[in-house]
């Protein structure tokens, strides 16, 4: 038996309840893990309000979290990529990382290298290899761009400071705070904007000598779309990687009158499969981590049982970089 996050039906974070649940033996391509680290990110609070819907079958409810750390404790039939007793991550795979041990398919299990602790590794799994595909293939950064990145003092965003610090590309970070404009300094982003306090499209133009950049990763949605796309140069990219403000709703028109823009909405499947994609994203990342260009650790801990504490200091912004669970 086990000890998981449930919600039987969606809306705040009070639906979050902590379950005995059995877990039993892995099947054929499967593995068991025991969690030592489970991350919080946003998505998981679009899968909780229904944004994003998930099945709520009669009587069982639907598992949260896609992201965690642990050791494999045992394998089933045919399980060849890792084996028990590996340390492991992952990203993939069906929801329910809010628990203390899962069966779950051992194909999506990333091992960890022995310089990168448990601790570390929880807050780059998700978070630094969604860097990877935002700035390596999304989009390929060469180094040498100026660029625009929302929430640069979140999880994603501080990683996304360090990266884009270590391949020589100037990071115009917007936060909520002063604060957290500090933060995403420390972490290397080049130039800060403190919104609703400052025009986010003039800035950028003014840092920029009137330019504008070429791509723009907004990760808030509805109520910073016309800054971003206002802030992009003729032919720029506007890469909505989240919704945090609400859903955004575009006339493709507009991106013809601000320019030819492009627009795309990537997911992380997408780009992570197959596992040798996987892998390698995680590769590129580990080496930055084991180069020390890219640090990172939990700024907020919850135990499991508080998962809805967790959402709610999320929803709240009262967070700062990465947020991660403990069973």
């Amino acid at each position: 038996m086990a000890k998981a996050i449930r919600f039987h039906e969606t809306g705040g974070p009070e639906v979050l309840k902590l379950e005995t649940v059995d877990v039993g033996e892995p099947g054929p391509g499967q593995a068991r893990v025991r969690h030592s680290f489970i991350a919080v990110n946003f998505i998981d609070i679009y899968f909780r309000t229904g944004r994003y819907p998930l099945p709520l079958p009669e009587g069982i409810g639907s598992g949260l979290g896609s992201d965690a750390v642990g050791v494999v404790e045992a394998v089933g039939a045919g399980v060849a990529d890792v084996r028990v007793g590996d340390r492991v991550g992952y990203l993939l795979g069906p929801q329910g990382a809010y628990s203390d041990v899962r069966v779950m398919p051992a194909d999506v299990l990333i091992p960890l290298p022995a310089g990168i602790d448990d601790r570390t590794a929880a807050t780059i799994i998700m978070k630094g290899m969604t860097v990877q595909y935002l700035f390596r293939q999304v989009f390929p950064l060469k180094g040498g761009e100026t660029i625009l990145y929302h929430a640069a003092a979140g999880g994603v965003g501080l990683i996304a400071c360090q990266w884009a610090r270590a391949i020589g590309v100037t990071m115009i970070g917007v936060v909520s705070s002063d604060e957290k404009a500090a933060l995403a300094r420390e972490n290397g982003c080049a130039h800060t904007i403190v919104a609703p306090r400052e025009d986010i499209a003039k800035r950028v133009r003014e840092i920029t000598g009137g330019k504008g950049v070429p791509v723009a990763y907004d990760s808030v949605g509805k109520d910073t779309l016309m800054a971003s796309l206002e802030s992009l140069q003729v032919r720029g990219a506007f890469v909505s990687n989240g919704t945090s403000s609400g859903p955004v709703v575009i006339d493709s028109t507009l991106l013809a009158v601000k320019g030819s823009l492009w627009m795309t909405r990537p997911a992380m499947v997408h780009y992570a499969t197959p596992r040798s994609h996987m892998l390698a994203m995680a590769e590129e990342l580990f080496g930055l981590v084991l180069a020390g260009k890219i640090r990172s650790e939990p700024k907020q801990t919850f135990a499991l049982a508080d998962a809805a504490d967790a959402h709610r200091a999320l929803e709240s912004r009262r967070t700062v970089g990465a947020t991660v669970l403990v069973p």
